[in-house]
């Protein structure tokens, strides 16, 4: 067991192991505190946001101040990269995101995938300003969307379906639905490489909507994109850790993790400890997984989930995290609490 707290959440992804494991929580940056919600009505809309580095490298850094993070996550949002490759996207008050919707590859073919990134330069910056914000023992944690979550967005144009137009594409049109992802990962390869270029240690890859799918269409449509995505970032060059987050993975966890070339899984509210552990390389980090309606409840349960989650990932590299985002009712006193069972027990 380690016990230098200098870069703890980057040595555990480098496989270390820690009594006391590093902490971040999903969405920390966020509506549950009020520093936010002002800097948050300040700006035009949240693209206007995310695009404004001042802005968004001030809600990174918020969360690190308050509560001493370990690991701080860029400010940004999975739908950039599809804004960037030409779509139109908005995000509407009470609705959530609306994309422009794809009929098919031809439509995501306006924008080449490095003038993509280029038009990301704002988040490049945002990443910088961090970096020299951040205390020395911060990792700072780029991100984005794995190319399944964010096609299905371009296919279902929203967030808040069913996703069964992105289903059915991938039961009945399962080339053209290869092509849109690979073009998706083509530009966000390039968008995550120029992330490390200004700063980020370590990448995030959120398939939030990995959940429920038949496992022969879980292989088509998570595991051959996150592995052909983990392959290009390596050819470009790229050697920091990165974290896959395949939400609600289930038994699928085992060929994930172990075939697409990740770093360290996330793992969601519904992961079984006793089942990550029996099926995942003793050495592989993995970082989670409170449930996050439990931290709004916080209590007695809530410590002692924390405290049962700790034991049982002692044996391996663990970074502590939620099982998703932090929401927006969370009281700051439960996260607080969290911590402290966290670093003194």
């Amino acid at each position: 067991m380690g016990t230098d707290e200098s870069k703890k959440l980057l040595k555990v992804l480098g496989g270390e192991r820690f009594e006391r494991p590093p902490v971040w929580m999903m969405r920390q940056a966020g509506r549950h505190l009020p520093e936010y919600l002002e800097l948050r009505s300040r700006a035009k809309n949240f693209l206007d946001f995310c695009y404004t580095p001042s802005m968004a490298a001030e809600a990174t850094l918020q969360p690190i101040r308050r509560y001493g993070m370990d690991g701080a996550i860029l400010f940004a949002d999975i739908l950039l990269v599809l804004d960037a490759m030409g779509l139109d996207v908005k995000f509407e008050k009470g609705v959530g995101p609306l994309v422009e919707q794809v009929t098919g590859p031809a439509d995501l073919d306006r924008v080449p995938a490095v003038k993509a990134a280029d038009r990301l330069s704002p988040v490049y910056e945002t990443v910088s300003r961090v970096r020299d914000g951040l205390p020395a023992q911060t990792t700072l944690i780029g991100f984005a969307g794995s190319p399944w979550t964010v096609s299905l967005y371009a296919i279902e144009g929203r967030g808040k379906t069913d996703k069964s137009d992105a289903w059915r594409w991938a039961h009945g049109r399962p080339q053209e639905l290869a092509a849109v992802m690979d073009k998706v990962a083509e530009a966000t390869v390039e968008y995550l490489a120029r992330q490390v270029e200004a700063g980020a240690e370590a990448l995030m890859l959120f398939d939030s909507w990995a959940e429920g799918l038949p496992d022969n269409i879980f292989r088509e449509v998570i595991i051959a994109p996150t592995k052909k995505l983990v392959t290009g970032l390596r050819a470009r060059g790229v050697t920091v850790p990165v974290i896959g987050f395949p939400r609600g993975a289930g038994v699928m966890l085992e060929p994930y993790a172990k075939e697409t070339g990740v770093t360290a899984v996330g793992l969601d509210t519904a992961a079984v400890p006793s089942f990550v552990n029996s099926v995942l390389p003793p050495d592989m980090p993995v970082q989670g997984h409170l449930d996050p309606l439990l931290l709004i409840e916080g209590g007695p349960r809530m410590e002692a989930r924390v405290r049962e989650l700790m034991a049982a990932y002692s044996g391996r590299p663990h970074i502590f995290n939620l099982g998703h985002g932090v929401r927006p009712e969370t009281p700051i006193v439960n996260v607080e609490r969290v911590l402290k069972i966290l670093r003194e027990g």
